[in-house]
């Protein structure tokens, strides 16, 4: 009985104290809360609204009053049942006052004000005027209403209201303060445990998806060369490094534009946080949302749990689009959107989540001609194509051969378990002879097939005859006793030198343009030139 006469309006408060403070699930802590509060008959409904985010506004059945406020009352748990016919049961919670704007009717002006409305007695033949349904409140014999604001470290986080039949004591109205008040902490800890929940999946995906990516790194190793085309890469690298700017690498397939997208993250800022790559050609069409953006449980067939896309994985750090021309047209523009507001949703969620990525694509298709024909969204290549790097071919970087095969030699021997085999000079020469198609990618299997088939110390390469810059087998095959000895670095130099030497020679010293020195040793005239340069070749 309460102080002044009044039959008690909740069951056991301090045992729904007690057990609040244990459950930290937050839909179970809040069906808990109005289940317990309208345990007696005298509760005819308890219910809580949360302030959430606006989503889904088309459905609202309040727009006008609404006026595309941000964020409105979201009606989360409700419990109670009906005097007049006891099988009704008000549990659901997509009715009516399902959204409720701040500021409108009690329950808004609740929210809005932080202060609570406590009618304890609605004697009154007729309801109040801000009662909005007054023939249910009549049919249930409705007298008293307690709406307490759930606020936690001055932040109103949503509404706790009652509905009694008969009037509320002093003493019942004082215990709806408090377990509205101890409702507030106990929604702030709930939601603390799942961001934490939340980390601990993400941090488990991401730990999942650098293990496989630990068994595929490695391939390119590192920057492996000193050629004046990989040094003007290197520069541009660390020009664009250090900033947020979006980054296109452009070159053929098998050039290293994933190693350069790794050097660029490990240079920048977000160095301490993942690189997440997506391979946007091997993503099956119809998943392409989901592998992006992520997927809530059940939100297609086989989407068994929730699952944070790439973008989530790579918050704070970056992400590498490889293969970014194949990305369907459709898709596109919610890309570009998610790039240009730092927001997206899951597949089945309405949850605006916020995002901070810095973007790293690559591509070996010409993407401006792409563009121009409408086969890629153009608003989509300017925004990836802020600072463009294309990575030269393999075949133009001649001069880096011998450093890049010396180290694939040492990683595959490594991984076989095997002693280095030699690199000799003959090697060299074949491999500097080959035009290299498939570029540093083609180079690294070629030698690692040479160190699996290596009989002991000597290394057979293994050219398709035929192939691009290989006019026949015996132009690959060194002069008998040749591999015996291996070159120092000055006499590769002179060999160089000399090479230059015999083109200039036989193009009676031009260096550019058709016929030219730079075309017969199929490299650019800028690098040409450097090279002359640097080996003192220039008169």
């Amino acid at each position: 009985m309460d102080s002044d006469g009044t039959n008690p309006l909740f069951a056991d408060p301090k045992r729904l104290l007690l057990d609040m403070a244990r459950e930290h699930r937050l839909p179970e802590l809040l069906r808990m809360v109005v289940e317990r509060a309208a345990e007696t008959p005298r509760v005819a409904l308890a219910r809580i609204w949360l302030a959430q985010r606006t989503a889904d506004c088309a459905k609202c059945l309040t727009p006008t009053e609404c006026n595309g406020r941000p964020t409105c009352l979201q009606l989360v748990a409700s419990a109670g049942r009906s005097a007049v016919d006891p099988r009704v049961e008000w549990t659901r919670l997509d009715g009516a006052f399902r959204r409720i704007p701040l500021g409108v009717r009690k329950v808004g002006r609740i929210a809005a004000t932080g202060e609570p409305i406590e009618v304890p007695n609605l004697s009154s033949p007729e309801p109040p005027e801000w009662v909005a349904r007054p023939e249910w409140v009549r049919a249930e014999g409705i007298a008293g209403f307690g709406g307490q604001p759930l606020v936690h470290r001055g932040q109103v986080l949503g509404v706790l209201a009652v509905f009694a039949r008969g009037a509320i004591g002093t003493e019942c109205m004082s215990w709806l303060r408090t377990i509205a008040d101890h409702t507030a902490a106990a929604i702030a800890t709930a939601r603390a445990f799942e961001q934490i929940e939340e980390l601990r999946a993400k941090l488990e995906l991401e730990n999942e998806y650098l293990r496989e990516e630990v068994t595929r790194t490695g391939a390119f190793g590192e920057l492996v060369g000193g050629g004046p085309a990989l040094e003007a890469v290197a520069r541009q690298i660390d020009l664009v490094a250090p900033t947020d700017s979006a980054v296109l690498l452009l070159g053929e397939s098998g050039t290293g534009k994933e190693l350069v997208a790794r050097e660029v993250h490990r240079r920048s800022k977000r160095s301490a946080r993942p690189l997440v790559k997506v391979n946007c050609a091997a993503v099956p069409r119809e998943l392409y949302e989901s592998e992006f953006f992520g997927h809530a449980k059940g939100a297609f067939t086989g989407a068994l749990r929730d699952r944070a896309g790439r973008f989530e994985l790579a918050d704070s750090g970056t992400l590498f689009l490889d293969e970014v021309g194949e990305i369907p047209l459709e898709l596109q523009a919610k890309l570009l959107r998610v790039l240009q507001e730092g927001e997206l949703e899951r597949v089945g969620e309405e949850r605006t989540r916020k995002i901070n990525v810095r973007l790293i694509a690559a591509t070996n298709r010409d993407l401006r001609a792409e563009a121009e024909a409408g086969r890629f969204r153009q608003d989509l290549y300017y925004r990836l194509s802020v600072f463009p790097v294309e990575l030269p071919p393999l075949r133009k970087r001649g001069e880096d051969i011998p450093l890049l095969a010396e180290h694939f030699l040492a990683l595959t021997a490594r991984k076989l378990g095997r002693s280095k085999p030699r690199l000799t000079l003959a090697n060299v020469q074949q491999l500097q002879r080959y035009h290299w198609p498939g570029n540093v990618r083609e180079l690294q299997h070629v030698i690692e097939r040479a160190v699996i088939t290596a009989d002991g110390s000597r290394l057979t390469i293994d050219l398709p005859v035929g192939s691009p810059g290989t006019t026949s087998k015996a132009a690959a095959v060194p002069a008998a006793g040749s591999e015996d000895r291996v070159l120092t670095d000055a006499e590769v130099r002179e060999l160089e030198a000399n090479n230059i030497r015999v083109a200039l020679r036989q193009t009676k010293g031009k260096v550019s343009g058709p016929g030219g020195a730079a075309e017969l040793l199929g490299v650019r005239p800028t690098t040409l030139a450097s090279r002359i340069k640097v080996l003192g070749l220039a008169e």
